[in-house]
């Protein structure tokens, strides 16, 4: 890949990051955790597979929270302006999600499931297009 489509950033611009690889996994989540982060019915993310692969610049600040799996779940923001970045999971420690709307363009994302369906509010309907999983897909 020469160029970097999946190229993005907080809202202040002080943490950028590229992605040198194209996502494995694209999914809108409607888990309690991320409406509470969002602010609304879920969170959108690009999954990659290998951490290592995304560089940034400038520095996230952290904050980590138990998952259903009893495992972290680490979530990346700027300390400036408060825009979410990444999750990172200790059950797939090499994937990095990074928020669909961080992205320098959101068009971008193509999502292809729902996960977390079983706790999507009745407000926040999403594409019936899209396949829908009760929490998780099965591996």
């Amino acid at each position: 890949m020469t160029e970097k489509p999946y190229a993005g950033g907080c809202a202040c611009g002080a943490v950028r990051y590229e992605a040198d690889s194209e996502p494995v996994f694209e999914n809108h989540c409607q888990c309690r955790d991320c409406q509470r982060r969002s602010g609304t019915g879920h969170s959108s993310f690009l999954s990659f597979p290998d951490r290592t692969a995304v560089r940034f610049t400038g520095k996230a600040t952290e904050w980590r929270v138990a998952g259903d799996s009893g495992k972290a779940k680490t979530h990346g923001f700027c300390a400036a302006c408060g825009s979410p970045l990444y999750l990172l999971l200790e059950v797939m420690p090499d994937i990095i999600a990074l928020h669909a709307a961080s992205l320098d363009d959101p068009a971008l994302f193509r999502p292809a499931v729902v996960t977390y369906a079983a706790a999507g509010l009745a407000w926040d309907r999403m594409d019936p297009e899209l396949q829908a999983f009760e929490t998780i897909p099965p591996e």
